[in-house]
This record gives structure tokens, sequence and C-alpha cells, in this order.
């Protein structure tokens, strides 16, 4: 599968995004698979350990890393390459898969400007999700808090396992600013994130108010929300309609007007 043949922002309704089967290094226009098997120090990186190929890159040792959980598009190589271009910032980052728990990609209750319903994270106690790890330097942490305008970085409350076995203290995770969709469906269960045409023609299908404001398809919904009015009304009819939980951390209750910026969905 080729990783960089497109992106999220490109291509609102392919979100998350294209996701790697394991770990791996993306390296500018490429991403090198890695075996984390082990003590980090001996990390394989194609033919060399992660240690050299960091220091021969001129990267940030891996001990000096902050780790981030993605649960959207910030697991997508060809989303964080775009994201880390457009502020100067070079992408360098190891990615490693690691067992979760107590958290899931849930459906953030607002529309990235890009015209994708992102995700966010949800609470799903006695649960454990395949996530990736972000591995970031001072400058990466920088530009991906900046195009995370609708989250909020904490850390999470338990450590994460790497397949390997080795346990990790709990990383970073973007925390959704304005909560999360409920199921409509009575029971206002949190929705999980699915494919971007699926989810949106069901919340199409729920509402007949937001099928008179965006339209009947998720062709004709990306189109239609990427108005700043139109998508500001569609956040209130979210909000207003009783689909939203709190997720994994109450929202802030404001809309996302007009900062919500490139890729402006959690990882």
């Amino acid at each position: 599968m080729d990783l960089f043949t497109d992106d999220p922002m490109a291509r609102p309704l392919t979100y998350p995004g294209r996701i790697p089967a394991a770990s791996g290094v993306l390296l500018d226009d490429a991403y090198v698979p890695l075996r984390a098997d082990g003590d980090p120090d001996g990390w394989r990186a194609g033919e060399e350990t992660l240690a050299t190929l960091l220091a021969r890159e001129g990267g940030e040792e891996l001990a000096a890393r902050h780790r981030v959980v993605a649960v959207g598009s910030n697991a997508a190589p060809s989303q964080l390459r775009r994201k880390f271009l457009d502020h100067r910032v070079r992408p360098f980052v190891p990615m490693t898969v690691a067992e979760v728990r107590g958290v899931a990609p849930g459906v953030s209750a607002h529309v990235s400007r890009w015209g994708y319903v992102p995700a966010a994270p949800i609470e799903t106690p006695g649960e454990t999700s395949r996530l990736f790890v972000l591995w970031l330097d001072e400058h990466q942490l920088a530009a991906l808090d900046l195009t995370e305008p609708n989250y909020r970085r904490r850390p999470l409350a338990d450590p994460v396992t790497l397949e390997s076995g080795t346990r990790l203290p709990p990383p970073y995770v973007y925390e959704g600013r304005h909560g999360c969709l409920a199921t409509g469906d009575g029971r206002a269960h949190p929705r999980r994130l699915t494919s971007q045409r699926t989810l949106i023609q069901s919340l199409l299908d729920g509402s007949a108010a937001l099928r008179h404001l965006c339209g009947n398809t998720p062709d004709e919904f990306v189109d239609n929300v990427r108005d700043d009015t139109v998508r500001e009304a569609a956040y209130r009819l979210l909000q207003a309609e009783c689909r939203v939980r709190p997720g994994s951390g109450r929202g802030s209750g404001k809309g996302p007007g007009n900062g919500s910026g490139p890729g402006d969905a959690a990882g």
C-alpha cells in the first residue's frame, strides 16, 4: 500500500488516511519498517538500529522525544508529512504500535475546515485499542500542537504496552474540546470512528435539518461545509440534536468558527 498517495486534507472522504500495518519511521517521503523488539536501543529500522538512523540523519535521540498516541489521522504518514512540512519541520518520526488501555477512537462533535468529521478519543473502560505512538522532538511537538486548535494535549492515565511487551510511561493524547458524537439509537453510546463516508451518511440519514443544510450525500456534505457559515451551522446542529458526549474530557462548548486550522483532527 502506498502510504503517500493522498492525505485527508486533500481528499477529506479518505479520513483518517492510509494507516500503516506495522511500526515504522516516517522519514521524509518514506516509511521505513521498524522492528521495535526488546530494549529501544536495539530497535532496528531497516538494516540498521534506530539509534544509528537517528544519529546519521541528525535527529533527536529516542530517550529525549515526547510520546503522543494518535487516535485519528496523526497515524497516517501522509497527514503527518503534510502537517510538518506546512510548519517547516522535517517529517522524521518513529511510529510504534502499542496496546492502549481504556481509550478508543471516537468522533469529535465538530467539522474540520477541510470537510471531514475528525476523530477524538473516547473512554472505553476495560477495553484495549491498537494505536500508534508517535515519538516527537520539541519542534515536531510544537508544530503538531499548532495543527490541533480543536484539541488539548494531556497525558493518559495509564502506561501503554508495545507489541514487544515493552511498557512505556503514559504518553500524551489530544483530547477533543467539543465533546464526542453519540449514537442515534437512543442509548447515547459514544460513536466509534468508522470510514468517513459511512459516518457522514449516518449523520445525514439521522437528521433532516443536517440534510437540508449540507446535502444528501457525503460528497455534498464535504463541498458545503467548506463554507464557514455552513460549517458553523452544522456544528450547532451536532451540538443541539443530543449527539454529544464528553468523550475523554468535557468539551469547551465553543464552536470551531474560523479557528479550525489545517489538520485540526486529532491523530
